[in-house]
């Protein structure tokens, strides 16, 4: 069961600031199962999480937590030079308070870091939030999947950021980050 707005700080408070991101570990499991069966209506499984985490040379999987409390996770596929953002999921009981900026941001500053110039994901048509989150990070809409949630039936937008070991991008992480501290 999710942590109610009520234990957490009451809704719109932001609480990037507290989130703490580390590697996605067996032991973080139970709980980003948990979060998965809240957040979607087909959601992985553990054993397909801990497929993911076999494969080290070219995932990266990481929680953030507040406390003792994993309020969200995200995920990297690293294939050549391209990033494929495999999972960015935060507990809905946590949305709007800055934790899905602060995953995001983990990923594309390791990303260069693991040989990663490009970073692409998809996200649902009507997933709005997610899209906009995207945009900040200079995501940018290339192409539609139809029917790629088969459990709705719903189309992907399919969305790329390109050149994210370039200075420039460095500044766009600066910027976001810096709004980040001013509302904490």
């Amino acid at each position: 069961m999710s942590d109610s707005p009520a234990q957490n700080g009451g809704p719109g408070r932001a609480v990037a600031g507290a989130v703490r991101i580390g590697p996605l570990r067996r032991r973080h499991l139970r709980a980003v199962v948990r979060i998965e069966e809240d957040a979607y209506p087909r959601p992985w499984s553990a054993n397909l999480f801990l497929s993911e985490l076999a494969q080290r040379s070219s995932r990266r999987y990481v929680v953030g937590s507040i406390g003792p409390i994993v309020v969200g996770y995200a995920g990297l596929m690293i294939v050549d030079d391209e990033g494929h953002v495999t999972t960015l999921t935060v507990d809905p009981g946590w949305h709007h308070r800055g934790i899905g900026t602060v995953l995001l941001l983990d990923l594309a500053r390791a990303a260069p870091g693991l040989g990663v110039k490009h970073l692409t994901l998809e996200v649902r048509v009507g997933n709005e939030p997610a899209q906009a989150l995207y945009r900040r990070f200079g995501f940018a809409p290339v192409g539609v999947r139809k029917n790629y949630y088969a459990e709705t039936g719903e189309d992907a937008i399919i969305m790329w950021v390109h050149d994210i070991d370039s200075t420039a991008y460095a500044e766009r992480l600066a910027g976001i980050d810096a709004r980040l501290e001013a509302n904490r």
